[in-house]
């Protein structure tokens, strides 16, 4: 079995890639025979789970759960050049930054893809967030995947 390690070094935006491209057929083999709405929403809750148990596992090998240790999780979406990113704000409750290019978004609409891209990648953050520490939770208005000209990123963490 892969080690996380080995996960990790192939980048993001490579693993989002094979996820849809799997994932694919699959979801559209299944909306057929269920019904689209209902299959996607099955989808989002699954990757949403996924994403929460990847929070709280991330959270557990840094042995934190504070703003300074979620940010450095942050710069890891940006691997292999995936995202630009501009930190509007950042202290102890705060971490604000818009994406102002996404290579993830890019990637999907070249294969078709938005509507799964959106699922496997956009609504990930929130949950993402939330396994990390139940306390931090993400504001966002817009995303480049949707069409607006950036992605609005707002981090609070509760007191």
């Amino acid at each position: 079995m892969s080690s996380d390690v080995e996960l990790n070094s192939i980048g993001l935006l490579k693993r989002r890639e094979i996820e849809a491209r799997v994932l694919a057929p699959v979801v559209e083999a299944l909306a057929g025979a269920f019904g689209r709405e209902q299959v996607l929403a099955v989808v989002r809750g699954a990757i949403e789970n996924v994403a929460r148990a990847q929070g709280a596992e991330l959270a557990r090998q840094t042995g934190a759960k504070d703003m300074a240790a979620f940010r450095v999780a942050v710069e890891g979406w940006k691997q292999d050049g995936a995202l630009e990113l501009t930190v509007l704000r950042e202290d102890a409750q705060t971490l604000d930054f818009d994406v102002t290019a996404c290579r993830y978004a890019a990637m999907y609409r070249e294969l078709g893809m938005e509507e799964l891209g959106a699922i496997l990648s956009c609504s990930r953050d929130a949950a993402f967030a939330e396994g990390f520490n139940a306390e931090l939770h993400l504001e966002r208005s817009q995303t480049i995947l949707d069409g607006a000209p950036r992605c609005d990123f707002r981090f609070r963490k509760n007191e």
